[in-house]
């Protein structure tokens, strides 16, 4: 009974990330995120330099819709200046390329899967949800009638106090999986706990990555709260890339499928199942490092570094010299992370002896590196470079390595090591990495301070992974390529950049360009107060190399054919 009195509670905590409930005079509602038709991220709580998000449910198979997005869209010229954002919900759960191709007037969200739909509880479409992004509250839901644009004027006067309601009368809303997983929800030992396996337990472990583990059926209910708020805001899984846009093992992906079988198998309360058989009890809760392409030929030993209890860590520099009297060729590596809760993330650059980390970076918006890799909380497996291809260690070089770190309450010392595996003969193509660095100044209060830049190649190139480096204020990256004279088209957007994940995007296919080709990286800033991460958005912000500063880096790792 007692177990049975903690679900209900935790589910009940759970669904109110999402559903409306009463909270003072406004009904309250949880965050979310979802992409567009065109890949662009929206979150709801990132719209706080907005009065407020008018958001209308869409389905493109209901005959009175075009009529409502009409009227929606004579609202958003009436009111455009007033910083009130307007933007569709696509509620039918379409592919993402279907909606696009309907050319409609505001911006589409691809709600894949119904989720968002479902936990607004969003019955027909046509209703109109109005949202306070600053207090995740609601002005309105209702109709796209006089009355809506009656509460946006009222609103902007500062005089709404109370949710406006009244009723919808378009399509109804089918949520077919959300009905069949409900009324036989998934079964937790083979279906549930193998997701959680599978996509978080490498991080969520004791003395993981992440800060709390999912060990058990009980540690997983009672996060439960917190899971559904990340997936449904897109916090995780981390590292995410927008899934229409090319393709890298390095990004990380949960399917419309397997969130809805998660979500919903909360939603239905979480059954435990018959299955005596707790798959998340049997993740070893000590990760044992291996190497993976067995004994390194060389281990490179970084110094000791020493990581206080508490506090903000500012990057720390350091250098490994090499011992070795010739050139050496490396053709794969990996890292072995001393203190894996701890060690936030590791770039490593080969560098002259009298040559920083930054190098000509510093100096130059554009400018040739050689990067042997980064280390990235979770799982890392030993990066092995594409077959007659490798990184130059030139003789008397070094490297650079770049160290951030957290802390988690206890001091400690990270002793991390990097194994290199070397080739008996020279390959015959060096990887060098290009790093496209924009200067640039960003204003106080800059919600979407735009940035284009490109590098023009003059002879033909492979390009095998990219990279996205920015800081605090860092909104999204994409990578292009524009061939001489032809068409530009994206090869790698990163929709929303999170500071907290810097890793390098191995390309599931490599992209060969010719002389006069260019590689474009194009982005945003945010400076506002939607940013969770600005510290400060009154500040004008320039280029600069510390995290307390901005950049906009594209790294490009190449070599030539």
């Amino acid at each position: 009974m007692a177990i049975d009195r903690v679900v209900k509670l935790t589910l009940a905590l759970g669904a109110s990330v999402l559903m409306t409930q009463a909270y003072g005079s406004l009904d309250r509602v949880g965050d979310f995120a979802l992409l567009d038709n065109e890949g662009e991220f929206h979150q709801i709580s990132r719209y706080q330099h907005r009065k407020a998000v008018v958001m209308m449910s869409y389905h493109p198979s209901c005959n009175s819709i075009a009529d409502s997005v009409s009227y929606l869209s004579e609202l958003n010229t009436k009111f455009a200046g007033d910083d009130v954002e307007f933007l569709l919900l696509d509620s039918s759960g379409s592919d993402r390329a279907l909606i696009d191709g309907l050319d409609l007037p505001l911006p589409a969200l691809n709600d894949v899967g119904q989720l968002v739909s479902a936990a607004l509880e969003i019955e027909r479409s046509g209703e109109v949800i109005v949202f306070n992004p600053e207090r995740l509250s609601l002005f309105y839901r209702g109709a796209a009638n006089e009355s809506l644009d009656s509460t946006l004027q009222a609103l902007l006067a500062g005089s709404v106090s109370d949710t406006v309601s009244n009723a919808v009368a378009g399509c109804a809303i089918d949520y077919p999986m959300r009905d069949k997983l409900l009324a036989d929800p998934p079964d937790y030992s083979t279906e549930v706990a193998p997701i959680v396996v599978d996509n978080c337990s490498e991080c969520h472990r004791w003395g993981g990555a992440g800060p709390f583990a999912l060990d058990s059926y009980t540690s997983l209910l009672g996060w439960s709260p917190m899971i559904r708020e990340v997936l449904l805001n897109k916090r995780m899984p981390p590292m995410q890339v927008d899934p229409l846009i090319g393709h890298t093992k390095s990004a990380q992906y949960l399917s419309a499928e397997t969130l809805q079988t998660l979500l919903h198998w909360m939603d239905a309360g979480a059954p435990r199942g018959e299955n005596p058989v707790d798959p998340l009890e049997l993740v070893p809760s000590e990760k044992i490092f291996e190497w993976e392409l067995g004994e390194p030929d060389f281990i490179v030993q970084a110094p000791e570094n020493e990581i206080a209890s508490v506090g903000i860590q500012d990057y720390l520099y350091t250098e490994a010299t090499l011992p070795f009297d010739r050139d050496v060729w490396v053709r794969a590596f990996q890292y072995n992370p001393g203190k894996e809760t701890v060690l936030h993330h590791l770039m490593t650059f080969i560098s002259p002896a009298d040559e920083d980390f930054w190098g000509s970076e510093a100096e130059n918006e554009i400018s040739t590196r050689r990067f042997l890799g980064s280390f990235i909380p979770g799982n890392n497996p030993a990066t092995v470079f594409d077959e007659g291809t490798g990184i130059l260690i030139p003789k008397g070089h070094k490297l650079s390595l770049q160290f951030h770190y957290v802390t988690n309450g206890l001091a400690t010392t990270d002793e991390t090591s990097i194994g290199l595996y070397f080739y008996d003969e020279p390959p015959g193509r060096e990887l060098l990495t290009k790093a496209v660095s924009p200067r640039f100044v960003i204003e106080p209060f800059e919600a979407n301070h735009a940035m284009d830049a490109s590098y023009e190649f003059d002879r033909p190139v492979v390009i095998t992974s990219v990279r996205a480096r920015m800081n605090f204020r860092g909104k999204k990256m994409k990578f292009a390529v524009e061939p001489a004279g032809g068409v530009m088209r994206d090869v790698l957007s990163i929709p929303a950049y999170n500071y907290g994940w810097q890793p390098h995007y191995h390309l599931s296919e490599a992209l060969e360009l010719g002389a006069g080709d260019r590689i474009h990286v194009r982005g945003a800033f945010d400076n506002s107060y939607s940013n969770p991460f600005n510290p400060d958005p009154s500040e004008e912000v320039t280029f600069g190399l510390e995290s307390y500063d901005e950049m906009f880096t594209g790294y490009v790792t190449y070599y030539e054919k």
